[in-house]
């Protein structure tokens, strides 16, 4: 005898098993039009976006050649309307799904690439001589390429930071892929050391405050056989191990990288310590501003592909550290190439200068956004009368910057410029409650 309560059981697995799997019209769609793609999973949507997914597609290591073999590359796609524009998000680092404030002012699809050897999107073999620009730039392009099979209505780029420099290369590389680029305090570095930060960093604020920093710096230096037991009792605590720096190295790096620290984040003179302060509040105060997890076993592998960029193409900043280098122990000269990987040429060759180069005459319909107190926007980009750009400087901003930070009639000027290079309205962000 057959039991019903059984069967109607199982059909309602079955049914529910087939809503689950089922696929999407868009899933279809970006299988049918994606070229190589390895998954498309479905997660939850947010915002304006009506379906979400995370995609893996596979992309060659070397475009020109396909026999270097592959990578698996990971894109967010957040869907509201294919007749609506799309930004695309050019990461510097790894990715998470999240909604840019870009997307909320433009109404748009967005699509969130994740950088090659970042995340998930990490070659199995980690070898280094596919870790350049240009092959980067070629993977945007050819997601560009296959996702503007779907979505062809305008595109926008943006980026922040590294990703922000990502959005002008990108945009350099191929000038075609974008209407409009909107990168955010996007550095564009033209040396290993770029000097520039040393002199924004001894210029900025007032005379005051700069003379406190170098007091606690200067402090923090002399007190390190008392502060040194902190920083091992904290490791110990969080479970932090320091293989690719010695504990004594990271003390020594975290007092020299303070003050850009300080000023990349906008914290507060005011709450400096003085010279009195016990060893114990030093400690505490560097961990804040600067933070001893940077330099973790964890940390060095996370950013090992991004420092090897930054030394070999891109150019970093480097370290003011005449005043304290009579009491610096550990480090004999302090540079960040220690975080780069060891075992692979790091010869320097300048990237940026011709992308500054073409941005002199070609970078039309750009909005960059600084903050006046980031040492990185000593590396940012003026652009030339040549063009008709936009740079939006804010007064005391700092790495955090974004277009909500700016006053009401500074917003609207971005929006205005949005409108007119678009030829569309746009949604402004909601008025600060401040």
């Amino acid at each position: 005898m057959l039991n019903h309560k059984f069967l109607l059981s199982l059909f309602c697995s079955l049914l529910f098993t087939s809503f689950i799997f089922a696929e999407t019209a868009l899933e279809k769609l970006i299988r049918k039009k994606v070229p190589n793609v390895t998954s498309v999973t479905k997660l939850k949507n947010s915002d304006h976006f009506k379906e979400v997914y995370e995609i893996m597609i596979r992309q060659p290591l070397d475009h020109a050649d396909a026999t270097k073999g592959y990578f698996e590359q990971r894109v967010f796609l957040s869907h509201t309307n294919r007749k609506r524009p799309m930004l695309i998000v050019t990461e510097g680092y790894s990715a998470r799904q999240r909604t840019y404030e870009l997307s909320k002012i433009l109404n748009s699809n967005q699509l969130i690439v994740e950088y090659r050897y970042f995340g998930k999107s990490t070659p199995q073999k980690m070898d280094w001589t596919y870790l350049k620009n240009d092959l980067a730039m070629e993977d945007l392009h050819k997601l560009r390429t296959v996702f503007g099979k779907i979505y062809k209505k305008k595109w926008i780029s943006t980026g922040i930071s590294k990703g922000g420099s990502t959005t002008l290369i990108y945009k350099s590389a191929y000038p075609k892929d974008v209407k409009v680029a909107i990168p955010y305090v996007a550095p564009l570095a033209i040396a290993q050391e770029d000097k520039r930060t040393d002199e924004h960093i001894l210029s900025i604020g007032s005379e005051e405050c700069r003379n406190k920093l170098d007091a606690f710096q200067k402090v923090a230096m002399k007190n390190r056989t008392a502060i040194l037991p902190f920083i091992e009792e904290w490791a110990k605590e969080k479970s932090h191990q320091f293989t690719y720096v010695s504990i004594p190295a990271a003390f020594e790096y975290a007092v020299l990288e303070y003050t850009f620290s300080f000023w990349q984040w906008g914290h507060d003179c005011a709450k400096v310590p003085s010279v009195k302060a016990s060893p114990k509040e030093i400690f505490e105060h560097l961990n804040e501003i600067v933070g001893f997890n940077f330099y973790s076993d964890a940390t060095c592998q996370y950013f090992l592909p991004a420092f090897y960029q930054f030394i070999t193409e891109l150019g970093y900043y480097g370290f003011i550290q005449d005043h304290v280098k009579q009491d610096m122990v550990a480090l004999k000269h302090a540079n960040n190439i220690v975080f780069a990987p060891q075992d692979t040429d790091l010869t320097f060759t300048p990237y940026c200068q011709k992308v500054i180069d073409y941005l002199d005459v070609n970078g039309d319909n750009i909005i960059y956004i600084y903050g006046e107190i980031d040492p990185w926007t000593a590396c940012g980009y003026y652009p030339t009368k040549a063009t008709n750009a936009l740079r939006m400087d804010l007064k005391g901003g700092s790495h955090t910057t974004r277009i909500a930070s700016y006053s009401q009639a500074e917003q609207n000027q971005i929006y205005q410029q949005l409108e007119k290079w678009l030829k569309m309205k746009v949604k402004p962000l909601p008025k600060s409650k401040k």
